[in-house]
């Protein structure tokens, strides 16, 4: 991915007007990143990485957004985007996850996990457009007000004490139009959060649903 794009979303620049993928985004969500375009080169990876039972390759897709790193200032987490219950079981692992275990392990920062949860499972969203999209993850989200482990180490924190004083970094596997990000950065920063960025390896390319 290489500019110009727009400097919140990521998306490459409208050729008139402002940035519509990202207007009705939550303030605290101030910038999402990705890697690589979701061409044919790298759909294949993430496929194997979320169908076929592969969360080793999490540290070869990581690599490529390892430049994106972290331009907070303070103490920063990541925070994978949670799968429901059902499709956790099925898949015996969370994607998004094991990329944000392997940037943690390159960025020496926490992975906080089981703080964000889904309160229910959704639809899929490959054939939705953008608006039905957002309606399709509205409420998707919730913060559990818990002590949670930090599991690269072995401080607890009482997160819903800390959450304003954290840069939280969502990690996913793919963008599309930036939904599921933006539902999961309204419901931390309704939990108190002020500073929330995205990172994800692949950007999908969204179609013309004019």
């Amino acid at each position: 991915m290489r500019p110009p794009w727009c400097e919140r979303c990521g998306q490459p620049e409208p050729h008139f007007g402002a940035c519509r993928l990202c207007t009705d985004w939550p303030e605290a969500l101030t910038a999402v990143r990705s890697a690589v375009w979701l061409d044919d080169a790298a759909r294949p990876a993430v496929h194997a990485l979320k169908y076929g039972g592969l969360p080793r390759i999490a540290d070869d897709l990581a690599a490529p957004m390892l430049p994106l790193g972290s331009s907070t200032d303070g103490p920063s987490a990541l925070i994978p985007i949670p799968l429901a219950a059902k499709r956790l079981r099925q898949r015996g692992y969370n994607q998004s996850e094991m990329l944000a275990r392997a940037l943690a392990r390159q960025w020496r920062i926490p992975v906080l996990v089981d703080v964000l949860v889904r309160t229910r499972e959704t639809p899929t969203q490959t054939a939705l457009t953008p608006e039905t999209r957002l309606a399709n993850v509205a409420g998707a989200f919730e913060v559990r007000n818990a002590k949670c482990e930090m599991r690269n180490g072995t401080e607890r924190i009482n997160f819903a004490f800390h959450i304003s004083s954290f840069a939280l970094i969502l990690v996913d596997d793919v963008f599309t139009t930036g939904a599921t990000l933006a539902e999961a950065a309204r419901a931390l920063a309704q939990a108190g959060a002020t500073r929330v960025v995205g990172v994800t390896f692949a950007r999908a390319a969204i179609p013309d649903f004019t």
